[in-house]
């Protein structure tokens, strides 16, 4: 059907004003920002997981905080990125820095030993969480590992795994990447980050502040003692007062031998190229 002369005006009238108004709008409407195109960039090389172990709700949103501040990316590193040598390198030339990945990488260890006895059979649902309700848990300490595997679980790496015996979660240093995802799914409050090189820390979490009837420490527990204190030779050891806990240096990550031997309940571990519990 052929359109009448009237028809055929209209329609050009039609498309040359929406020719004109793309063309105003594209004046008048904001450009992608420097900082968005750059996080954009940067998005392009993470690993794109989306698990919000960097504390943001996805890779993008992290990315948007490295495009603004590209020190973020060294106070609040994505473990999971440090472990691909050619995304770190694409990342440092788009923002132009230079990354030192070595004082960067972390690891997550157990604050128990699991040496606690058992309280009850428990026979409920199999998992921390659960467990942990009937009474803060079914072993004596009620501050020990439950050994129920809600950190395995959620690691991406079987960086953690339970051992069978103690009943305790165990960290593999060679396989864990300390993307921290297993510290929140802790209900004990067991599992912390530290540095790859730290030599050593404290397998235990009993708590003298917060003591409960009827529970107990178990025979590796810390007993607060401040031998290790004593012992040491430098600042690798230091008490912290509010917690009533040794602490160590993680900036400088010193070994202290001298206090992991004068420990009497051998609550002082040293981390090794085995696993560490």
């Amino acid at each position: 059907m052929l359109l009448d002369p009237v028809s055929i005006g209209i329609l050009s009238g039609v498309g040359i004003a929406c020719g004109i108004a793309i063309y105003v709008m594209s004046k008048i409407l904001p450009k992608e920002s420097a900082t968005l195109a750059k996080a954009n960039s940067v998005a392009e090389h993470l690993p794109g997981m989306n698990c919000g172990a960097c504390g943001k709700p996805g890779c993008f949103a992290y990315a948007q905080e490295v495009a603004k501040d590209a020190n973020y990316i060294m106070d609040k590193p994505c473990m999971t990125l440090l472990q691909d040598e050619e995304a770190i390198t694409e990342i440092e030339k788009v923002l132009g820095i230079s990354l030192d990945t070595s004082g960067m990488s972390k690891m997550a260890i157990i604050h128990c030993q699991g040496d606690s006895p058992k309280l009850i059979d428990y026979e409920g649902i199999k998992t921390c969480k659960a467990a942990v309700q009937v009474a803060g848990g079914y072993k004596e300490c009620p501050f020990g590992c439950l050994g129920l595997g809600d950190c395995a679980a959620v690691c991406p790496q079987d960086a953690i795994s339970i051992d069978k015996e103690k009943n305790v979660a165990i960290v593999d240093p060679e396989k864990c990447i300390g993307c921290g995802l297993c510290v929140d799914e802790c209900p004990q409050g067991l599992i912390e980050l530290v540095p790859k090189k730290l030599p050593q820390y404290l397998a235990c979490n009993y708590s003298p502040l917060k003591p409960i009837p009827g529970r107990d420490r178990c025979d590796t527990a810390c007993i607060h003692c401040r031998k290790c204190v004593r012992a040491c030779e430098t600042d690798a050891v230091t008490w912290n007062k509010e917690r009533n806990f040794p602490e160590f240096d993680l900036v400088n990550c010193t070994p202290a031998p001298e206090s992991v031997a004068a420990c009497p309940k051998n609550t002082l571990v040293e981390i090794g190229d085995k696993k560490s519990s």
